[in-house]
Formats: structure tokens, sequence, C-alpha cells
């Protein structure tokens, strides 16, 4: 079966096309808010590259987000008109869970961290397990130094992933017991989105595409993306 995944919850317009759980095409763009322009065209690539037409796709995944506002209405508008003109299953994936996935191999807390703007980051946390990793903190919308407060507050071994823990390094930095995991790690993983996708399509657990919305948690954003 042929997957198509989508990533476009950060400036990054991440794509892949996989085939039976392995990637076979791959794109990593930076948007500079230009998602709308990149993502077709990067779409496009990956299925030439792969030699197969957009009828032959099996299932579309995608980062629901949180993540800035216009990358999200994007990516998720894009997955679900291809599962609807397609008639093929959609799976959403928390793209702050994109970021932690790469980094389950290790034994610190992650803590994903996605720019929210305006001196914001959406944020949560992660636990490595055997096979994964467990989200322990729920994602928040919240400031760099309400962060650092809390990780100080709990007092344990962590990894800072994601390009807010870039942006907002010189806050985070100052928790003693911080790890930054680098450049590397900054946006959601389009690997990890193929391996989380396909692991749930084969349980047979993918969403409505009618019910595909967005996680936003600013009000604001919620209220402009139903308008």
């Amino acid at each position: 079966m042929y997957l198509l995944a989508i990533d476009t919850a950060t400036p990054t317009v991440s794509v892949a096309v996989a085939r039976d759980g392995r990637v076979e095409a791959f794109m990593r763009l930076h948007s500079d808010r230009r998602h709308a322009e990149q993502l077709t065209p990067a779409i496009e690539r990956c299925l030439a590259e792969t030699g197969i037409a957009a009828g032959n796709l099996g299932a579309v995944a995608v980062g629901v987000g949180p993540g800035l506002f216009t990358g999200l209405r994007v990516g998720v508008t894009a997955a679900k008109t291809i599962a609807f003109a397609r008639q093929i299953p959609v799976v959403g994936v928390s793209s702050l869970a994109l970021v932690a996935w790469p980094l389950r191999f290790g034994s610190r807390t992650i803590v994903a961290v996605i720019d929210a703007r305006r001196h914001e980051v959406f944020a949560a946390m992660y636990q490595p397990v055997p096979g994964g990793v467990q989200r322990t903190v729920e994602p928040a919308v919240i400031r760099p130094d309400e962060l650092l407060a809390e990780l100080v507050a709990r007092d344990e071994d962590v990894v800072l992933a994601g390009d807010g823990a870039r942006v907002y390094q010189s806050v985070l930095a100052g928790y003693d017991h911080a790890e930054f995991a680098g450049p590397a790690f900054e946006a959601p993983s389009v690997d990890a989105l193929v391996e989380l996708a396909t692991a749930r399509l084969e349980r047979e657990d993918f969403e409505n595409a009618a019910d595909l919305t967005p996680v936003y948690l600013r009000r604001v954003d919620a209220e402009e993306f139903t308008r």
C-alpha cells in the first residue's frame, strides 16, 4: 500500500511517499509562510519519484498540530481533500509526537517544543517506553519562562527538541538538567509519521476525513479555522 505523509505544522513543509511502511520519496522545504505554494509541488514530485499516480495511493497521513495556524490549515485541508477525492483512509497524528518519536531510544524525558510565535510555545512531554513513547504531560500553549518553571519543578533529566527549543534556548538553558537535541530534531519527523500511521492503518485505526481537524490550542485560531 502506498501512503502519502504530510506535515506542515511548522515553517518546514515535509512530504513523503511510503510503500508498506518504507519511505520511497521524501522532500523537506523551509516554507517561510509559503506552505500553500510549496505543498502541492512537493507532493507531485514525491509521487513522480516513486513512479505512481495519485490514484494509486492507499491512505494519507498528516500531522494535525499543534502548530502554526496557516501551515496546519494548508496541510490538513490537503489531506482531507485527497482522502475525499480518492475515497481512502486518513490518519492524523500529533505534530508534537512526531518531534518526540525519533528520541524514543534515550532515557531522558522528551520535551517537544514547537514555536507558537507571540512569545509562546506549544509543548508536551513524553517518556520513552518499550516500543515508543508515552505522553506524560498534555500539549499546552505556554510561555518559555513558564515551561522553564515547570521543568525546574519536575526536577528530572530532559531532552528538548523542536524549533521552539532552538528559538528559546537562551531561556530554557536556565534548567541545569536539560539537553538540547539539536537542528536534526527541529521539525516534526515525516519518517515518524509514516511509521506511526502505518501501524494505525494495520489496526484499521483511522479517521473519517470529514471529522479530521487541526489541533489548535489557541481559541482564536480554532475559531478562525471554522469560518
